[in-house]
């Protein structure tokens, strides 16, 4: 990493100058800030605003990072499928201030490199940070995780001295779910996954083929819809379903906006639910249970999710070594979108 006393010597200036017009905190000429400001960026530099800090007096912000590396992640946000993912933000967000922190959103690095989320985090002096639902391809899972700063992943895998993760029972969950079907009658039942590659995805396809050997009941490949985890996915992923396979009795979805996908093309094939198709989803997010009818799921617990992220984080930032992984139980909520299978 360039330093400021090589910033200050390519700009012609000196170091107190670099802190000067870096932090903002003092005024200099136009033709000061240009030089100090284009030979920070050709030498990819920024300031440490941590190590400037003269009081040394620990800061009270946390960062934020969502689903990839990109912003445009962030606007994404009000999109359906992060529907859960924003309920768990809330609970975040409480637990944050509770605890005398605020959140932070920061903005994408100019770097692409695997380290320059991590610098640009370093420069805002964030106390920690809490990634959620990052992909596993993520370069900022691995930077996180050896960069030594306090973090807590939500549905991510990474572990280690300063970063641990949590996340729900998901193969336990759909496991549950699976079975609740078979217990009512249930043989031929389809699935409409998630993205396998996402650890939530994996887990909870595992849960499901878990329980269809414990019951010997053969896995059958042209029962599977491929999606990813949005509405219109699910809902195109059935369609393709209905156009192979009809004499399937249930399907399981691997999130309960998927479902409300699968339920709009179930209604437009004439096809009643429960009385002709089961649906499950997973998650029990608010809407579950307005939809027509109301959806048997999985309860993942976004408060308990939230909260505890937030107190694993504050005790890695109090000195203590990261936590073991958390990884919560689920819960499943019975509604009127399952029935016995017909004949």
């Amino acid at each position: 990493m360039a330093t400021s006393e090589e910033v200050a010597r390519l700009a012609g200036v000196s170091r107190a100058t670099v802190s000067r017009v870096l932090s903002g905190t003092v005024k200099v000429s136009e033709a000061t800030r240009r030089r100090v400001e284009e030979a920070a960026a050709r030498l990819g530099y920024q300031p440490d605003v941590a190590a400037q800090s003269l009081s040394g007096a620990r800061s009270k912000t946390i960062a934020l990072g969502f689903f990839s590396n990109d912003m445009w992640a962030l606007s994404q946000l009000t999109r359906p499928q992060y529907h859960f993912h924003l309920d768990v933000l809330r609970h975040i967000e409480a637990a944050a201030a509770k605890a005398g922190y605020d959140l932070l959103l920061p903005s994408r690095p100019t770097s692409t490199s695997s380290d320059g989320y991590v610098r640009l985090l370093r420069s805002r002096r964030v106390a920690g940070t809490i990634m959620v639902a990052c992909p596993p391809d993520d370069v900022r899972i691995q930077a996180l995780v050896e960069s030594q700063l306090p973090t807590v992943f939500i549905d991510s895998i990474g572990s280690g001295s300063h970063a641990t993760y949590v996340t729900s029972d998901n193969t336990e969950g759909a496991k549950r779910i699976t079975e609740h079907l078979l217990d009512l009658g249930h043989r031929r039942i389809a699935r409409v996954t998630g993205t396998e590659t996402d650890p939530s995805g994996h887990d909870r396809l595992t849960g499901i083929r878990q329980a269809l050997a414990a019951r010997g009941v053969p896995e059958d490949p042209g029962l599977i819809g491929r999606s990813d985890w949005s509405i219109d996915g699910a809902y195109r992923a059935t369609l393709d379903l209905l156009e192979r396979e009809r004499d399937f009795t249930a399907v399981i979805a691997e999130s309960d906006m998927m479902a409300i996908g699968i339920l709009r093309a179930l209604h437009e094939h004439g096809l009643r639910v429960p009385q002709d198709v089961s649906v499950t989803g997973f998650d029990d997010i608010d809407l579950s249970q307005f939809t027509a009818p109301p959806l048997t799921t999985v309860r993942q617990d976004a408060e308990a999710i939230g909260t505890r992220a937030m107190e694993a984080l504050l005790s890695i930032i109090d000195g203590a070594q990261a936590p073991q992984p958390i990884v919560l139980p689920t819960e499943i909520v019975i509604r009127d979108s399952t029935s016995g299978a017909h004949a």
